[in-house]
C-alpha cells in the first residue's frame, strides 16, 4: 500500500485545525451583549485572534501528541535515539508562519484602534505648523509644552483617549457628560442641562461624549456590554466617545486599583430610548431645582417661630408654646 505524503497530512490537518478555530471563534459565548457601535470592531479582532490560537493549539498539541504515541522507546529498549540535527526549511516555516500572523495582527488592531477613534482625525504636527506664524515645526516634546504660544495653544489642550470616528470628531456630540472618579464612586454631571447624577444616562443612538477626570488617584472607567475602557487620570482630562445600540442597563466597573474599597466602585449606564431619555431629563431638571431651592434656605435669617415650624407637627408643639419661645 503506498503511503500518504506527509505534506499532504500537513496540509489536511492544517485546513482541518483552521475550519475548528474558525467555527469556534464564531459561536462561542464568552463575551457579553454588543451595546455600542464599537463592540462589533472589538469582537472581531478578539474573533480572529481566537480562531488563530485554537488553529495553533491543535496543531503544536496534535503533533506532541501523535509523536509521543508513533515514537514513544520500545519496552526494554535502551539504545539512544536516532540524532538528528535539525531541519532547515522547517525551521524557516514555523519560524517566517507566526512572524506574518504578528505583522498581521497590529496592522489589523491599529486599523481597529484608528475606526473606533483612538487616533485624532489630524496630526498635531500639522497642527502646529498650520497655527505657527514663522511657519517652524513645533516639537512636541513635554520639555518644550510650556513654550508653545498662544497661536498654538489648542495642542495643549488636546485630551487624549476614544474620541469616536474619524467623522464623528469633526462634529459636535449629541450629548455631553463631564465623569469624575473618586474614591469610591462615579459622578456624572450634564453641564448643558445642570444635572447631576450617580448614574449614567444616555438615549440610544445618539453621540455621547464624555469628559473624564479623576479628584484623587487613578481609575478606570469600563464598560463590558461597549467594549469600551478609559483611565480616569488626576490633573489630566481624558476622553471616551461611543454610540450606544441597545436600551437597557449595562455596568459601569473600574478596572484599576484605586484603593481598599476598589471593588465597590461599580455604577451603572442606562440606555433609554430617545423619549425615555427626555423624560428623565426634565424629570431631574425639575427635582434638582426644587433640590437647589430648599438648600439655599439659610437657617440663620429664619426667626425661632419660622425655624421651628417645621417640625412642630414631629415635636408636638403647639403654636402657643412657638410664641412663648418667640419672647
Amino acid at each position: 500500500m503506498q503511503q500518504i505524503p506527509a505534506s499532504l497530512l500537513t496540509l489536511v490537518a492544517g485546513a482541518l485545525a483552521t475550519i475548528i478555530g474558525i467555527w469556534v471563534s464564531q459561536t462561542h459565548h464568552l463575551f457579553p451583549v454588543q451595546a455600542s457601535e464599537q463592540a462589533p470592531l472589538v469582537d472581531g479582532f478578539f474573533n480572529l485572534m481566537f480562531a488563530i490560537a485554537i488553529a495553533l493549539f491543535l496543531i503544536v498539541e496534535g503533533t506532541i501528541l501523535l509523536f509521543a504515541i508513533k515514537f514513544r522507546k520500545p519496552k526494554d529498549d535502551d539504545t539512544d535515539g536516532t540524532p538528528i540535527e535539525g531541519n532547515l526549511p522547517l525551521e524557516i516555516f514555523w519560524t517566517a508562519i507566526p512572524t506574518v500572523i504578528v505583522f498581521a495582527l497590529g496592522i489589523y488592531s491599529v486599523d481597529v484602534y484608528k475606526q473606533m477613534g483612538g487616533f485624532s482625525s489630524s496630526s498635531p504636527v500639522i497642527e502646529a505648523q498650520n497655527h505657527s506664524d514663522s511657519g517652524s515645526a513645533i516639537a512636541a516634546t513635554i520639555s518644550e509644552a510650556p513654550t508653545i504660544s498662544e497661536d498654538t495653544a489648542p495642542l495643549a489642550n488636546k485630551k487624549i483617549g476614544i474620541k469616536g470616528s474619524p467623522t464623528q470628531q469633526n462634529q459636535t456630540a449629541d450629548v455631553n457628560v463631564n465623569v469624575t472618579g473618586m474614591q469610591f464612586a462615579w459622578i456624572f454631571q450634564y453641564p448643558e442641562e445642570n444635572i447631576t447624577s450617580g448614574e449614567l444616562h444616555v438615549p440610544v443612538g445618539a453621540d455621547v461624549s464624555l469628559n473624564i477626570a479623576a479628584t484623587d488617584v487613578i481609575h478606570s472607567f469600563w464598560v463590558p456590554q461597549f467594549r469600551l475602557k478609559q483611565d480616569a487620570i488626576p490633573g489630566m482630562d481624558t476622553e471616551l466617545r461611543f454610540v450606544a445600540t441597545k436600551p437597557g442597563a449595562y455596568p459601569v466597573v473600574c478596572t484599576e486599583l484605586c484603593g481598599g474599597y476598589h471593588g465597590s466602585m461599580r455604577t451603572r449606564v442606562i440606555v433609554h430610548t430617545p423619549e425615555e431619555y427626555e423624560s428623565w431629563l426634565q424629570e431631574n431638571q425639575i427635582a434638582q431645582q426644587d433640590s437647589l431651592e430648599t438648600v439655599a434656605v439659610n437657617p440663620a435669617e429664619l426667626t425661632p417661630s419660622q425655624y421651628l415650624a417645621a417640625y412642630d407637627a414631629d415635636m408636638n408643639i403647639s403654636s402657643e408654646t412657638l410664641a412663648q419661645i418667640n419672647k
